[in-house]
């Protein structure tokens, strides 16, 4: 046994990466299968990696979670800041501010918009809890936007890491109510064509939820949406740890 975990530890990150696309590809399984797709499969991984961060945290009484466990060592490195912002460069170097342009001014401010609301939101939902000290307020504020932006800005603004899991939270929270809601509210604020979806990705931002919502809505939908939800998240990367976190500091 002691060999076998050690042998986990050397490669540990090839582990990391294994046990990654199991839940992965379980996650995807029980969307399909149990919710008919109406929960896109990587809020429910995201949703399980919390719990077994959470309860590796408890059982080792560490502070890596489950990288705490002999032999899932290759957490530390995969769940750290390199591959985080790795997924982040990649994911918007996937698409083209050429089409983006085609929504006009509109899908420029809805972007915007989308970012600075949820920002408003997240904050005002933490304060309302007792959350006073700027670093935190605006990590849960960020977490509102996505729960890529939440990390990113707890990070740059030396939250805990107690705040950025709440933050991560907040927007596993928000993707599953986008998946769940843009079916039902679709009929009624028009989203029936390609510019509507890029507004409504520039407004919702989350891209996972946005791309389940308008794959239950109209699978045409899905790269119009998709396309600006990826430009809201670097954006929400740009301004949360920036100009929202040092108006927030004035402000208060």
């Amino acid at each position: 046994m002691e060999y076998i975990i050690e042998l986990l530890d050397k490669n540990g990150l090839i582990v990391a990466f294994l046990v990654t696309g199991i839940m992965v590809y379980f996650s995807e399984g029980i969307s399909v299968k149990l919710t008919n797709k109406k929960l896109p499969g990587s809020a429910i991984a995201i949703f399980m990696g919390l719990v077994i961060a959470y309860l590796g945290g408890i059982l080792t009484e560490g502070k890596s979670g489950i990288a705490d466990i002999p032999g899932l060592t290759g957490f530390k490195v995969m769940g750290g800041p390199m591959f985080r912002d790795f997924a982040i460069v990649s994911t918007a170097m996937g698409a083209s501010f050429a089409v983006i342009k085609k929504t006009g001014s509109v899908g420029i401010l809805s972007l915007f918009l989308g970012v600075i609301f949820s920002f408003i939101a997240g904050v005002g939902i933490a304060y309302a809890f007792g959350i006073t000290d700027v670093e935190s307020l605006t990590t849960i504020g960020a977490g509102a936007c996505t729960f890529v932006v939440g990390p990113v800005t707890g990070t740059a603004v030396g939250a805990s890491s107690d705040i950025i899991a709440i933050s991560i939270a907040a927007g596993v929270v928000k993707s599953i109510l986008v998946t769940i809601g843009t079916p039902f509210i679709a009929p009624y604020i028009g989203l029936n064509n390609p510019k509507s979806a890029m507004i409504f990705g520039g407004l919702m931002g989350t891209t996972s939820g946005t791309a389940a919502g308008l794959a239950a809505t109209d699978p045409k939908l899905v790269p119009y949406g998709a396309m600006t939800a990826t430009f809201y998240t670097g954006l929400g990367c740009l301004m949360c740890p920036s100009v929202l976190y040092f108006a927030l500091k004035i402000i208060l």
